[in-house]
């Protein structure tokens, strides 16, 4: 597979662009009822997956394409043998084009078209007799809340603690975004076409999806070259053209030189956590700048890191008068205040790769303009990572969704930016975004965030590119969150990334 076919597999469509892959199938020549076709098979093979031989199954059909997705997968289960109970939120007098089609292909007499609040009175009892709910009620395109008897459907098929196989995207969930106002279907597992949507991936929509299977619907992958998407599942199929390749001839010196600027004697265990990390992560070398009074218990803590005593006020510019330093991490147990952000400027003025986390980040809060301005004309890459609480003293005034927020935020800043989070999104000022799935819920621990910052600058220092390094980092930090399992602390990320990025070498077609 070539680099590009395999960028093209991470991709994520938004509803909109979605839809113009559809436009564009149908206009090549693909009715649009074949699609229908493929989607409302895979639905149903799903679905017979999920259920005993001739088990009991309710499908709740809406009035656009996501029902007609429910009418053939129907068709296909009574075929199959299963017993269908097929329910339509509104008339089948209202359904036009495919749908009406799919309808009209069903040949079910238990076909009942019912209204208003009768729909979960009604059906409660069908429900609760159901072994699997399949919600084809809305898809990826809704935008805004429920409310009638599409509502009181969904309350009713939540409160039935039956199964549910949702059709696209569970109704109620957004699929450009993830959100969800007011009540949406909670799925046991959800079948989508083509590829997945941001709302797949982004909370709270994710959890709402259980776990999702991409079904191919005869849509072909050259049709993202006339969409242009710009956002993408984050995994090595995203980057791994860009790994930095160890080679035979290579030494350390060709590796890259790493700094990280530590804090205080009070707080030496973040900059440390870090600049483990960067060593792991590949980079040749890497030294701890110190300040004097915590230098003898970094001493004690150090062995391959390398260490170096800096006076904040008057070191920064001579260490960084060695060229050999190439990429430099700030923020970890720096302290915050007024002599952060002359450190922060001091390194930016040097020309280095740079990491801005934690401390380096809250320091600009007061005026997080006179970061920005430095960024936007800064030769090489810049990373921030924010994590929410961080995010909003820097972008008081940004709101909405994830996605967008860290966009907009990687183009006001001038910066790559990771919005970190249990779905962190990566975001380039040139609008590409990348949305992680593989955090495990015990990385929520302290020093955690240490130690991504610490990986994205030893990527750096090997001169991976900014967005790059950026996803790299998150998606290896999530792998070694599972790889050390529930339980873990901060200091077992470090050795848990040895056998994660073993694998990656090794197996470079890794999922």
């Amino acid at each position: 597979m070539s680099r590009h076919d395999a960028t093209l597999q991470c991709v994520l469509l938004t509803p909109q662009e979605m839809g113009r892959a559809d436009h564009l199938t149908i206009e090549g020549g693909v009715p649009g009822i074949d699609l229908m076709e493929h989607a409302g098979q895979a639905v149903a093979r799903a679905a017979a997956d999920m259920v005993p031989v001739f088990g009991r199954i309710v499908v709740l059909c809406g009035p656009g394409n996501n029902g007609g997705d429910g009418f053939i997968a129907a068709r296909c289960l009574a075929s199959a043998g299963y017993a269908v109970d097929v329910r339509l939120l509104k008339s089948p007098d209202d359904l036009k084009g495919d749908a009406l089609e799919a309808f009209q292909r069903m040949e079910l007499t238990s076909s009942l078209a019912v209204e208003g609040d009768y729909v979960a009175n009604d059906l409660s009892a069908a429900l609760t007799d159901a072994d699997l709910i399949v919600d084809a009620l809305f898809g990826a395109g809704l935008d805004r809340a429920l409310s009638g008897a599409a509502e009181a459907l969904v309350k009713a098929v939540n409160q039935s603690g039956v199964p549910v196989l949702a059709v696209d995207l569970p109704s109620g969930v957004q699929g450009a975004n993830g959100a969800v106002e007011g009540e949406a279907v909670s799925a046991r597992q959800t079948v989508t076409f083509f590829r997945q949507k941001p709302g797949h991936l982004l909370y709270p929509g994710r959890q709402h999806c259980g776990r999702t299977i991409v079904a191919q619907i005869g849509i072909e992958a050259d049709v993202l070259d006339q969409i242009a998407p710009a956002t993408f599942v984050n995994g090595p199929d995203l980057w791994l053209g860009s790994w930095p390749q160890a080679l035979p001839t290579g030494h350390k010196y060709s590796r890259g030189h790493a700094v990280v600027f530590g804090g205080p004697v009070t707080a030496t265990g973040a900059a440390r956590l870090s600049a483990g990390a960067a060593l792991r992560a590949g980079a040749g070398l890497v030294t701890l700048a110190s300040p004097p009074d915590a230098l003898l218990v970094n001493a004690s803590h150090l062995t391959a890191v390398m260490l170096k005593k800096v006076a904040p006020e008057t070191g920064i510019r001579d260490l960084l008068s060695d060229q050999r330093l190439n990429a430099v991490l700030i923020g970890p147990g720096y302290g915050v205040g007024e002599k952060t952000c002359l450190a922060v400027a001091e390194i930016l003025d040097a020309n280095r790769a740079v990491v801005c986390d934690a401390d380096a980040l809250t320091s600009f809060a007061d005026d997080p303009s006179r970061l920005f301005s430095r960024l936007k004309s800064h030769p090489e890459p810049v990373v921030l990572t924010p994590h929410e609480g961080e995010f909003a003293r820097l972008f008081p005034d940004l709101s909405g969704d994830k996605l967008f927020r860290a966009r907009e935020a990687a183009r006001r800043s001038g910066a790559v930016l990771i919005l970190k989070g249990p779905d962190s999104v990566i975001a380039a000022p040139d609008g590409r975004a990348a949305i992680n799935s593989n955090a495990p819920p015990w990385l929520a621990t302290a020093g955690s965030g240490d130690v991504l910052a610490g990986i994205v600058v030893g990527l750096l220092a090997q001169g991976v590119p900014g967005f790059e390094a950026a996803a790299m980092a998150v998606w290896l930090h999530g792998e070694a969150g599972r790889e050390a399992g529930p339980g873990l602390t901060s200091e077992d990320l470090e050795s848990a990334l040895k056998p994660v990025l073993r694998a990656l070498v090794e197996k470079p077609d890794c999922p």
